[in-house]
């Protein structure tokens, strides 16, 4: 078996279909920069609603960055904290827009069935598994979930969780029935071909330079012309630099890592006895799923680095080994990193700034569902002219400082490595 540092898991099993470059002059209702999910999911929303006059640009390929790299989890919530985020809005608009995310979990699986595209879906949820030995660590965001939120975490006790996930590393968890994993980029081409069937225009290898207005129309000017459009949507994530200063200064790239094995064949039972996706109760948390042709998908811990692929297959091995020492000498076929965006305030950033351009950004590491808030969110407001819950403008366009930014990011995430590592020596005994 030979190793492939050159593309991704998801790369080698999906079919690729191309887009053309944009070129010459175009003329539309909106144009989206970014073809993520982010944006793909705010073309399919407009077109549900009866707008297909829409251009697509993507600078790469559909489902180059976070969209195309991430893990494939499916559940509800933002980057931010579900109590953070309570913190913050207070009960009535928390609940909003934490049901949001839920309403997108069922939308996008029921997208999946209408649309019919094989994602390679398991919908046999997600475990929250407890690091620590202190039960508190799972009784209090499940008693949050439950008493704000509505949505009851089912607890799985040490015992119970040790016949699913054959570690000695956890103490019980909580089980989010209603969430899945998936192929995240075969659900990109899904739904880049669904709205490509609607009529919008998808455009790959077609960098936008800058954005303009001219009149009553905005104008992207791109390496192969220019498009003018009635709106414009900037959701170009971690990749974008030199577009669109007010919404790119306003979030970090930042790198995180993911890896997957070989087939383990059988071996794989004696490592995981679900179908469940898994991440741990540390602030630097594991993240990893079965894969349906027998292979564990990995990933984890989050930098201002972006490695080879040789240091994240090595960093991440001794992670997947640190919990399931059963698999010495398994090999690592596939070995990536991709940049997501955050704000510093870890909420996605989905709004309309001074200039009427529209924005969806900062998804962090949680961007599934929240993609597909932002498509129907922005949708409705182009399409129908319902204004944008009002919590996300709790979380606006704030500055990152660039660099400086960056090396506080760094900062903070090794702080809360040591105190994560400090914590299991005090409570693991």
């Amino acid at each position: 078996m030979s190793t492939d540092y050159q593309q991704t898991y998801y790369e080698t099993t999906v079919d690729i279909t191309p887009y053309p470059a944009q070129s010459g002059r175009v003329d539309t209702k909106v144009c989206i920069l970014g073809g993520g999910l982010a944006g793909l999911s705010t073309a399919l929303g407009l077109a549900e609603r009866g707008i297909n006059d829409v251009v697509v640009l993507e600078s790469h390929r559909l489902g180059h960055g976070a969209s195309g790299r991430n893990g494939g989890f499916v559940f509800g919530g933002y980057s931010l904290g579900n109590a953070d985020l309570l913190a913050t809005l207070g009960v009535e608009e928390a609940q909003r827009l934490y049901r949001l995310t839920l309403d997108a979990v069922e939308l996008i699986r029921n997208r999946i069935k209408q649309y019919a595209i094989d994602c390679d879906l398991v919908d046999q949820g997600v475990i929250l598994a407890n690091w620590f030995n202190d039960p508190s660590r799972l009784e209090t965001p499940r008693k949050l979930m439950r008493d704000v939120y509505g949505v009851d975490w089912e607890y799985l006790p040490p015992g119970q969780l040790k016949e699913l996930l054959k570690t000695e590393r956890y103490f019980g968890g909580l089980l989010e029935r209603n969430a899945f994993h998936f192929h995240p980029l075969k659900y990109v081409y899904g739904i880049a071909r669904t709205v490509a069937e609607f009529g919008v225009r998808i455009h790959e290898q077609s960098s936008a330079l800058n954005i303009e207005r001219r009149g009553k129309k905005y104008v992207v000017n791109t390496e192969g012309g220019e498009v003018h459009a009635e709106h414009v949507i900037f959701s170009c994530g971690g990749y974008a630099r030199g577009v669109y200063r007010p919404v790119e200064r306003a979030v970090l790239p930042i790198a995180t890592y993911v890896v997957a094995t070989e087939p383990l064949g059988a071996r794989l039972n004696d490592v995981i006895d679900c179908e469940s996706a898994v991440y741990d109760t540390r602030f630097a948390f594991d993240y990893y799923r079965p894969l349906r042709d027998s292979r564990l998908l990995w990933g984890g811990r989050i930098s201002v680095l972006n490695r080879s692929p040789e240091a994240i297959a090595s960093l991440l091995k001794t992670d997947l080994l640190t919990v399931y020492p059963q698999l010495e000498g398994v090999k690592i076929q596939y070995s990536w990193g991709g940049l997501m965006s955050y704000g510093r305030h870890q909420m996605a950033q989905i709004g309309q700034d001074e200039a009427g351009v529209w924005h969806a950004v900062g998804f962090g590491g949680h961007g599934m569902a929240p993609t597909t808030v932002a498509g129907e969110v922005l949708a409705d407001a182009i399409a129908k002219s319902i204004p944008i819950p009002e919590g996300f403008g709790k979380f606006g366009l704030t500055r990152t400082f660039g660099l400086a930014g960056l090396v506080a990011a760094q900062m903070t995430y090794t702080a809360y490595q040591a105190r994560d590592a400090f914590d299991a020596l005090r409570l693991n005994k």
